[in-house]
């Protein structure tokens, strides 16, 4: 089995992949951060927004034709949530002048972690967000997400933000960084 990676824009047919990929990291890559009943309610608040798809600013990385993770970036005002979360979403176009682009919906398959998915998803986004003239980026990082975007030189923009489903709250970290 070859080792190297590839990425393209995703495609209204690979949503089926898309949505059991994301099923599996929720499950799987939170255990670590989450208890059991927040990883439930995650699925609720997580996944796609397939405006992302039709945008054309979602970016699947692949070894062999198997996705290893996905992500993307956003032009629009909703920073986080699926087509099926609890979450609202707002599809405003953003100023590239004044406000910052999204970077949205990053999942790693369990197979594929620690080897440089997450940060190549992350490169992509803030590469074409700055060629549409953003001059900076944010996103909500979950509690396995904050880490690797940490890493990769974001902030906290906000305190600790909690995302319910009932009586079940989700830690969520608003976090940002200039595009230089």
């Amino acid at each position: 089995m070859s080792n190297i990676f590839t990425d393209r824009i995703a495609t209204l047919n690979d949503l089926d992949a898309l949505h059991a990929l994301m099923a599996r990291s929720i499950a799987l890559l939170q255990s670590d951060y989450l208890m059991p009943e927040q990883i439930v309610a995650s699925a609720k608040v997580m996944g796609l927004d397939t405006q992302l798809v039709r945008d054309g600013t979602y970016f699947i990385i692949e070894r062999e034709g198997r996705i290893a993770g996905c992500g993307g970036w956003s032009f629009r005002a909703t920073l986080y949530g699926g087509d099926d979360s609890v979450v609202a979403r707002e599809p405003a176009r953003l100023n590239p002048a004044t406000d910052a682009a999204k970077v949205r919906a990053m999942y790693t398959d369990p197979d594929f972690t620690r080897q440089g998915i997450g940060s190549r998803i992350l490169a992509l986004c803030e590469a074409a967000a700055r060629q549409a003239g953003f001059k900076r980026v944010e996103l909500m990082g979950t509690a396995a997400g904050v880490p690797l975007y940490s890493a990769q030189g974001y902030v906290p923009s906000a305190e600790q933000e909690y995302a319910r489903v009932g009586d079940v709250a989700i830690p969520l970290l608003r976090m940002e960084k200039p595009l230089g």
